[in-house]
């Protein structure tokens, strides 16, 4: 038996870092959106009594250090269900290290998947607990849609939907750790007015001009990377309505209302980056296909 899952990635459309806690870990407030570029997990049993995870994307673990391996024992463990032994195969279109939670959209397809495939009826808050366990972005791929995410980022409530509009995606070269990331964020003191809310309401107004005007990431200001700021500069050159980095970078997305405009910030991203992807919000997460 097999079972396929579809896992949309995630941008966020404000992000802000608002304290470090004791416990090391850091309060966000930050708006999210999952978006119709996918990764798509594939789910089968054996009788290996191990759980196997093939994936040939460069810079993929394919042991225990994967979050895909992380999500399955936490399932198991969670339901008390026997694994007599699962594959999970990753056909990854989302880039790594690139704020896309690309390995948590991987992470809580798997959740999803074994769900389905050994038929223990999990209700989505159930799913979420699990993913909660493995990593602060797993919650809201399992769910997706918009959401305005608090506390480490597991906190979820629900949003209308951010106004239809294109978006295109380009991850430069650089790559940055989640952790070098807040130690950047750490040492900046930033101060400035959270623009989540700012974000929030810009959304209920169903306004997409006053949404880009809202988009603001901590991590791209602390980070302040060259790289980001000239495909920024590009985006904009193209016309987009505003442009931003994605959770703790290195990807950016740009905001378009227009197709045709998107389509040619799409091909001048293209003359000097591999990985540039044109998508629009979606109001799902992961969704078993097959």
């Amino acid at each position: 038996m097999k079972v396929k899952v579809q896992a949309p990635a995630k941008i966020n459309m404000s992000l802000d870092v608002l304290r470090r806690r004791p416990d090391g870990y850091h309060d966000v407030s930050m708006v999210m959106q999952a978006v119709g570029l996918y990764d798509y997990v594939t789910v089968e049993t054996t009788d290996s009594k191990d759980i196997e995870i093939r994936c040939d994307y460069e810079g993929v673990p394919c042991d225990e250090r994967n979050i895909a391996y992380k999500a399955a024992a936490a399932f198991f463990k969670y339901t008390e269900t026997e694994n007599r032994g699962i594959i999970i195969t990753i056909e990854k279109h989302i880039p790594t290290q690139a704020g896309l939670a690309g390995g948590s959209a991987d992470g809580a397809a798997v959740i999803v998947a074994l769900n389905k495939l050994f038929s223990t009826h999990l209700k989505e808050k159930e799913m979420c607990e699990i993913g909660e366990r493995v990593g602060a972005d797993v919650p809201f791929c399992i769910i997706g849609g918009t959401r305005l995410a608090s506390g480490t980022g597991t906190k979820l409530k629900k949003m209308i939907s951010i106004p239809r509009c294109k978006i295109v995606i380009c991850k430069p070269e650089v790559s940055v750790s989640t952790a070098e990331a807040y130690s950047k964020i750490d040492s900046a003191n930033l101060t400035h007015p959270e623009f989540t809310a700012e974000m929030v309401k810009a959304i209920y107004a169903r306004d997409i001009w006053m949404v880009t005007s809202c988009m603001l990431n901590d991590f791209e200001i602390a980070l302040d990377l060259e790289e980001i700021k000239d495909v920024k500069r590009v985006m904009l050159k193209n016309k987009a309505l505003g442009a931003c980095m994605s959770g703790s970078g290195s990807a950016v997305f740009a905001v378009f209302n227009s197709e045709k405009k998107a389509g040619k910030c799409l091909q001048a991203l293209k003359k000097d980056y591999k990985e540039v992807f044109l998508c629009e919000p979606v109001k799902e997460g992961c969704a078993v296909i097959e």
